[in-house]
């Protein structure tokens, strides 16, 4: 009788860990709902669970251009930092300059929204291309970089605004951080339609299958023809726009843009995309489940905030979630491995 090897499927044809590997965030955000549902039956109303959704939509934007560097064994520490400086960039220009920046309330003659989500996005793609450039051309790992980049873009958000918020914009600024369209929030929309044009990109597009290949194994792809670096460079200038476009929505959302906007969001973002089955390593993960990642986190958060759990403790929790992700990650490729 042959051995059964390890990870096969069983005598019946299911492979039980690999059905738990590829659905267990999904199978544990349905479980964490029910549970907090029970323990708090507020959580469940439409009000709170839009506001989740609402919450999620932010982090969950920088999640989708997360996803692209994730894919390609890479991470970006700065999205926090660049998402401050492109949503102060944008508010200036919404107010039409810096002369009514601590303006509460209406005021500036203003250039639009239109200029200013087209303004917040240009930075965001020039950072994102600047430390592409970095990471490819000079052979800095991009670790280094984007720490740097974290430390630079929040001193440039800074001294843009010296220290200070713009806030106070037209009503079709705030639309597209405060507007519904019917029950649904817009942001909510915003993240949901560009995970879905993410979603087509990396699964039914060339592009998106040479991410995969630059992740699995960059000098296999390399020798395939592919152009390594310019994949490389490419994914963080996604990761920068998806900053520029997650800036626009959260400076609309609070009607206010801060050089202080975005701090911790690196840990949130990061988690979210791992958590959700990318794989650090590079080569494996979905869109899908960093959309299900980045939902998983906002229940966690709101229902902690729910039953008054410390903002301390929450922290604790996320950053030990992170390292039992990557752990049932590692332990999952060395399986795959040895089947």
């Amino acid at each position: 009788m042959a051995e059964a090897r390890p990870g096969a499927a069983s005598d019946n044809g299911v492979d039980l860990f690999g059905f738990l590997a590829r659905f267990a965030p999904l199978i544990f955000l349905f479980v964490l709902m029910a549970i907090f549902s029970l323990l708090e039956p507020r959580f469940l109303s439409s009000i709170n669970l839009f506001n989740v959704m609402r919450q999620v939509s932010i982090t969950g934007l920088l999640a989708i251009g997360m996803t692209f560097v994730i894919l390609t064994a890479g991470i970006d520490l700065s999205v926090g930092s660049l998402l401050a400086f492109a949503g102060l960039v944008a508010a200036a220009v919404a107010k039409g300059g810096m002369q009514d920046r601590f303006t509460v309330g209406e005021g500036g003659v203003g250039y639009g929204w239109e200029l200013a989500a087209l303004a917040a996005i240009l930075v965001g793609v020039v950072g994102g291309l600047i430390q592409g450039v970095s990471i490819t051309r000079l052979k800095v790992p991009p670790f280094v970089v984007t720490l740097g980049g974290m430390s630079v873009f929040r001193g440039a958000a800074l001294l843009f605004a010296a220290g200070g918020p713009i806030s106070g914009f037209e009503h079709d600024f705030t639309w597209w951080g405060q507007g519904k369209i019917g029950p649904v929030p817009v942001p909510v929309i915003i993240f949901l339609v560009f995970g879905l044009i993410a979603h087509i990109v990396l699964r039914y597009t060339r592009y998106g299958r040479q991410i995969y290949a630059v992740g699995g194994n960059p000098e296999a792809a390399r020798l395939s023809g592919l152009n390594v670096t310019w994949i490389i460079c490419s994914v963080y200038v996604i990761m920068g726009f998806f900053a520029g476009l997650g800036s626009f929505v959260l400076a609309a959302r609070l009607n206010s843009a801060e050089a202080v906007a975005g701090t911790g969001y690196e840990l949130t973002v990061i988690a979210s995309v791992v958590i959700g089955g990318t794989s650090l390593f590079g080569g494996v993960g979905t869109i899908f489940g960093t959309i299900v990642g980045s939902f998983l986190i906002g229940v966690l958060l709101n229902g902690l905030v729910i039953m008054n759990v410390s903002s301390y403790i929450q922290q604790i929790i996320i950053g030990v979630i992170i390292v039992l992700a990557v752990a049932f990650d590692t332990f999952a490729k060395s399986r795959r491995k040895r089947v």
